[in-house]
């Protein structure tokens, strides 16, 4: 039990900041919000059809994750053109483009990118999910791709951009907070790309030496382990989730900078990155079964090494 508490704090505390959003912080949008909005909207709504469609057609279910990274360059500047253009909401919008950049070239390079579009590499989880015995019956994964994979993450990745929409008609000036909602920011997209390299490293050159012919154990430390220990990953399991949790968290900030929160912090716009953050406990959950399956020292690196806190270097 003592093993899962952190992670049942963490829901728990997430879910009351979702419920204070909701009732201390509904400030409904106004008529040229709402206008943009329902531009927002109709991009989702095509997105999610695609996504459940194609994925239908093709059996490759990564069409949202392949849209993941793309589709929050187009609405937050959608946003800030509407918006005017004032230095916070081109703040907000650059950030999030170097954000859109630094994943989609990691995802890229792993292969989910074709010239046809609904092709690629899916992500290997994917069939892992799928062949779990609640999806025996087929019509059970088609409602979980409809509803989880093409609406869901859909509703998400717009909701991760609504503080921008928040900012649109602000009249405070970009200021203290605003500054530093930008230099945590970047602090976690510098977080990512550090462990996106450790990891495509280690990855690429186990492979490398895997196509050799040698066994798993017979190769040097650390890649026997077959998981990476590398960098940031050895003293955090998921510094590249932190990364991404931390990126839009950070960027809810600027609806305070705006002067838009109520009660001081809470806007319902909050709920965007509250529910990516409920969102990556799952992910994580499933990524260590996974890696528990796969490699028999992860469960000591787990026992080792906090999720997200660097507060012990792994050793073998």
């Amino acid at each position: 039990m003592k093993k899962y508490l952190g992670t049942v704090l963490s829901v728990v505390g997430v879910l009351a900041l979702i419920y204070g959003s909701l009732t201390l912080g509904w400030i409904g949008p106004s008529p040229e919000q709402a206008k943009t909005l329902r531009i927002l909207l109709t991009i989702c709504g095509g997105s999610a059809a695609y996504c459940f469609i194609v994925g239908e057609l093709t059996h490759n279910y990564s069409q949202m994750d392949k849209l993941w990274s793309l589709l929050p360059i187009v609405y937050v500047w959608i946003i800030a053109i509407r918006g005017g253009m004032s230095v916070r909401l081109v703040v907000f919008a650059l950030i999030v483009t170097l954000w859109g950049i630094r994943l989609t070239v990691n995802f890229a390079r792993k292969g989910a990118y074709r010239l046809r579009f609904w092709e690629g590499n899916e992500d290997y989880r994917w069939s892992i999910v799928k062949a779990s015995p609640i999806f025996k019956h087929a019509f059970l994964w088609t409602l979980f791709d409809l509803f989880f994979i093409s609406i869901y993450q859909n509703l998400i990745v717009l909701a991760i951009c609504l503080p921008a929409l928040v900012c649109t008609e602000s009249t405070v000036p970009f200021g203290p907070v605003d500054f530093l909602a930008a230099v945590l920011a970047l602090g976690f997209l510098t977080l990512e790309m550090v462990s996106d390299e450790y990891q495509w490293s280690f990855q690429e050159k186990k492979k490398e030496m895997l196509g050799e012919g040698k066994t798993l154990s017979e190769l040097p430390k650390p890649y026997d382990l077959g998981f990476n220990t590398l960098g940031p990953w050895g003293v955090m399991r998921h510094p590249n989730y932190l990364g991404e949790q931390g990126i839009w968290l950070s960027l809810y900030l600027f609806v305070i900078g705006a002067g838009s929160a109520s009660h001081g912090v809470f806007h319902v716009t909050w709920i965007g990155s509250l529910l990516l953050v409920l969102l990556f406990v799952g992910s994580s959950t499933l990524a260590e079964n996974i890696s528990s399956g796969k490699y028999p020292q992860y469960r000591d690196y787990a026992d080792q090494v906090h999720k997200y806190l660097p507060l012990k270097r792994f050793k073998a």
